[in-house]
């Protein structure tokens, strides 16, 4: 029965990880024409003509999410896995979404695009070193965490700065704006990321604890 709770907590995680990436390819911005019809993968560059600064960049954050995510699950799996691997490589290729463009690069302040290079750097960094965490699977909890903290960054600082972004498009349009469906399915996708990764620390500190008794 545990080994069955386990698989559908894993299900439920990887049903989260498939609504953010879905949502990060649907309207964010309902806008009211076809142009202004804005998925998450490009929402970021375009509120950049608004002047919102640095700020756009929690909008490149769910690629990011997916790829931590993947990482940190493999680095708790078997190197000898083939699905280890997949999942690193995975990881990485999701993350490399959240690119900016070499023009961005060339002409924009580093204040523009340096976060995202990070970002990135981060997640190929936790794919390289999955190798070498793995060693430690005993202590699954803190990956487990790390989960559930990534999880949580990803339902709220993409969702706040929706909302905070949002006044001024409307300002500019001259009229109200909703919410995309690409925002839900963000939110509710790292919501679920979340609660599985929080309820696996949990139950392996609660086992940890018992073993040791």
């Amino acid at each position: 029965m545990p080994h069955t709770h386990n698989v559908l907590r894993l299900n439920i995680l990887f049903l989260g990880l498939t609504a953010i990436f879905v949502g990060y390819f649907v309207v964010w911005l309902p806008g009211p024409g076809a142009g202004l019809q804005l998925i998450g993968i490009e929402i970021g560059e375009w509120i950049k003509f608004l002047g919102v600064g640095a700020r756009r960049n929690w909008f490149y954050l769910p690629p990011i999410v997916i790829g931590t995510v993947l990482a940190l699950l493999a680095a708790m799996w078997p190197n000898s896995r083939i699905q280890t691997w997949l999942a690193r490589g995975v990881a990485i290729v999701v993350a490399l979404l959240a690119f900016p463009a070499v023009a961005a690069i060339q002409l924009e302040p580093r204040s523009e695009w340096l976060a995202r290079l990070l970002a990135i750097g981060w997640v190929v960094g936790v794919a390289g070193l999955g190798g070498v965490i793995s060693r430690y699977a005993n202590e699954t909890r803190w990956l487990w965490m790390m989960v559930a903290v990534v999880g949580l960054a990803g339902m709220l600082l993409p969702t706040m700065q929706y909302l905070a972004v949002r006044p001024l498009v409307e300002a500019a349009l001259n009229r109200s704006l909703g919410i995309g469906v690409g925002v839900w399915l963000n939110a509710a996708g790292s919501l679920l990321v979340f609660s599985v990764a929080l309820l696996e620390g949990l139950a392996t500190s609660q086992i940890k604890r018992t073993a040791a008794a």
